[in-house]
């Protein structure tokens, strides 16, 4: 029997990166406790494959700024409105 596994891959022209926990429930059949427990599992996953995700991003992120500081390029007003605002919904008003 496999183990079944929640994953996710990154993909970028230099670099690749594979964020996967294994589920240790077993893949339920018709059986309804069974499904129960594995969604519940699967539930509890997403999150923390987010999180992992997440770090991860933040992190490339952060290579990305020294390698294009050490480079000499500054980072753009745009780009620094919106690391400031990362992860908000930032909603732009229209003068009239």
């Amino acid at each position: 029997m496999s183990s079944n596994s929640l994953r996710a891959v990154y993909s970028a022209p230099q670099q690749s990166h594979t964020f996967e926990h294994t589920i240790t429930s077993p893949f339920p059949s018709i059986d309804v406790p069974a499904k129960v427990t594995y969604l519940a599992e699967l539930r509890k996953l997403v999150p923390t494959i987010q999180n992992d995700i997440n770090v991860f991003l933040t992190e490339r992120m952060e290579d990305d700024k020294k390698a294009a500081e050490a480079q000499g390029r500054q980072v753009s007003d745009k780009e620094a409105k919106e690391e400031e605002n990362y992860g908000e919904e930032v909603v732009e008003e229209e003068d009239a």
